[in-house]
């Protein structure tokens, strides 16, 4: 039997409590997402983990898309859902990963080379798999690898300059560096990329101003491939910054403290070189450390940077995911301040258009350009991890329109037609769950668990329909727009769990490009010894503060108690001070003492309480640990030298 590792305090809570909408919508949204799961693997799925495609894939490109199909098998089954979601979340991460292996993708279980757009995207089902289940030891030893490629200690992947504190180049990789790119590497984009901007001003018969860049015709392609490897193939970009998720994942792992200096010093040194830059961040950096080194001195027209079809995005995002990780390693706030500086020196670049303000989104040689609305998720996520009222401000001074503010059912990564959002991985509502978690739309709960049970049932169809026949995308010819269908998992997975995370968490969901799943609590089913809210439990973050976090759990069982741990944090990095245990009028019943990470709750047969936790937060080591005691945790394996 395992033992707890800390003597949490115990609460029962006894007294009946009439289920609310949302709880029950809570059970059933979960129910229905079980089921598609099941269905989803076995359509897709081969007995071994591997999936239904073609026999060649060519190109850098194309593993991240598996992983980003399938991930939320993990992410479900750390909400609570069934045990067999990890089973297969497990056999499908090892068939991806041996199956992209003998493609030629992946090396050593890593991709070979490519960039930290697609890094980050192909990393979360990993990242999903450490808290579903943190004594694995094959992650544990993957985490550590991982990590090495980037921290200088793997001679065979040489990413990272200790001494300059920059990674080598903007496709990097298990391979090291990749400072010549071929045409290879690039072909399975190629067909997509004919809408996108062109990635260089001085492209022959290509118009800038066109907005568009035909990669298809042979000869531009060419000169495209000859400019990347001259200006963008070398030194470092600020997309990089999205390895700092990978080492923070290894690092609670294992605990070393040398993976919490890194990520300290990287993003400490791209702070630096916006510092040196005006306050501007710069989107090249040279293997010596110069920004602009092979871009004529311009702190724009790097791999991805503020030149790059997505311009401003590519640059905050990451920086985003890295601040918030160095706050999740550190316990200081402060680092938020490298992107606050970012958004505040993008605003005060605004123009005003039709009376709403607008910001510049890229830097061409001409100057700022391509303004448009501010995108309101980065001042969200960095208030989650603040609490500070700037950060707030910093969201309303964008004057939101009504329509960021309305549950969406989202279509298909991408821009939504209809309402002019763009979502990824189906992340749609962040400032819907904003406006309620601030108390500005007490339906929000019941709105969005109706959204997701209606875009389960839409991606069922979808995924029923001819247009999800795997025959029909399954071809080994090099038809340039047939390529796309390496996202055909993405476009038809039905598990998408935006509105049980949100509201069972209190936290929007990870960002898509990398970042870690934050929380502000999270649970555990203490009688299965697993991760998740027990059967027929819901619960609901009604309020956040600095200080505190309120939530509400039920049990809907009318034969059997429930058993749950909360823990302060989704990686236990709070720790809870106090709990109140409020009935269903509001009135308080019992209040006890803390004083540690885990909370243990009896809930009897159809019983449920208001819970006002008080809490320190960013006071503990950042880990995957458990409530309770590994029964036998296997040392990681030590490779012999070969001499």
């Amino acid at each position: 039997m395992q033992a707890y590792k800390e003597t949490a305090v115990k609460l029962r809570i006894d007294r009946p409590f009439r289920p609310p909408e949302w709880a029950a919508l809570q059970q059933q949204l979960m129910d229905k997402l079980n089921r598609a799961a099941e269905e989803f693997v076995g359509k897709y799925v081969q007995p071994d983990g591997t999936l239904l495609w073609r026999s060649v894939w060519p190109g850098m490109d194309g593993s991240d898309d598996p992983y980003e199909g399938f991930m939320n098998l993990a992410l479900l089954y750390v909400l609570g859902g069934h045990r067999s979601l990890y089973e297969h979340a497990r056999k499908v991460f090892d068939g991806i990963t041996w199956q992209w292996t003998e493609y030629g993708q992946i090396h050593r279980e890593f991709d070979g080379y490519y960039d930290w757009m697609h890094h980050g995207e192909g990393s979360l089902f990993f990242y999903f798999l450490g808290l579903a289940d943190p004594d694995s030891l094959k992650d544990r030893q993957r985490a550590r690898r991982f990590a090495q490629m980037y921290t200088g200690e793997d001679p065979e992947a040489p990413n990272y300059d200790s001494e300059r504190k920059l990674i080598r180049s903007p496709i990097n990789g298990s391979r090291g560096p990749r400072f010549v790119m071929t045409e290879e590497d690039w072909m399975t984009h190629r067909g997509i990329l004919d809408d996108y901007l062109a990635p260089f001003e001085d492209l022959t018969g290509v118009d800038i101003k066109s907005g568009k860049c035909p990669w298809s015709d042979d000869r531009v392609y060419k000169e495209i491939i000859q400019k990347m490897n001259e200006r963008m193939a070398k030194g470092d970009v600020p997309l990089n910054l999205n390895a700092t998720s990978l080492i923070a994942h290894a690092f609670m792992h294992s605990g070393e403290e040398k993976l919490r200096q890194w990520v300290i010093e990287y993003v400490g040194a791209w702070r630096e070189r916006a510092e040196a830059n005006g306050g501007i961040m710069p989107d090249n950096v040279g293997l010596s450390g110069v920004i602009g080194e092979y871009n004529e001195g311009k702190w724009w027209g790097g791999y991805y940077g503020w030149r790059w079809s997505h311009g401003l995005f590519t640059i905050v995002e990451p920086l985003t995911n890295a601040a918030m990780n160095a706050v999740l390693l550190t316990g200081d706030r402060n680092w938020l301040d490298v992107v606050r500086r970012q958004l505040d020196l993008n605003w005060e670049l605004r123009r005003q258009l039709d009376g709403k303000w607008l910001v510049p989104h890229k830097h061409l040689d001409s100057g700022w350009t391509d303004y448009k609305p501010a995108n309101p998720a980065y001042p969200i996520y960095l208030w989650t991890i603040s609490m500070d009222p700037q950060d707030i401000r910093r969201y309303e001074r964008l004057d939101i329109a009504e329509f960021y503010k309305e549950v969406e059912i989202p279509i298909v990564s991408g821009r939504n037609p209809h309402t002019g959002k763009e979502t990824k991985h189906y992340i749609a509502n962040t400032v819907p769950w904003f406006e309620y978690i601030r108390g500005n739309d007490p339906s929000y709960p019941e709105k969005i668990l109706k959204a997701n049970l209606t875009l389960v049932e839409r991606q069922l169809d979808k995924m029923r329909s001819p247009e999800g026949e795997p025959a029909g995308w399954i071809t080994d010819g090099y038809n340039l727009k047939d390529l796309s269908s390496i996202h055909k998992w993405q476009e038809m997975c039905p598990v998408y769990p935006e509105g049980l995370l949100q509201l069972t968490l209190g936290a929007p969901m990870h960002i898509s490009h990398g970042g870690l799943q934050h929380a502000r609590v999270r649970y555990y089913d203490a009688a299965a010894r697993r991760p998740g809210l027990p059967p027929r439990v819901s619960a609901l973050v009604e309020r956040i503060e600095d200080d505190s976090v309120t939530l509400t759990l039920v049990n809907l069982d009318e034969t059997e108690e429930k058993e749950v741990v909360i823990q302060a944090g989704g990686f236990g990095e709070h720790r809870f001070t106090s709990a109140e245990v409020r009935d269903e009028r509001g009135e308080t019943v019992q209040s006890v003492p803390v004083r540690g990470k885990w909370l243990q709750i009896q809930l009897g047969r159809e019983a449920g309480a208001k819970l006002v936790l008080t809490m320190e937060r960013y006071v503990n080591r950042p880990s995957y640990e458990t409530p309770w005691e590994p029964e036998c945790p296997a040392p990681l394996i030590q490779s012999r030298t070969i001499t």
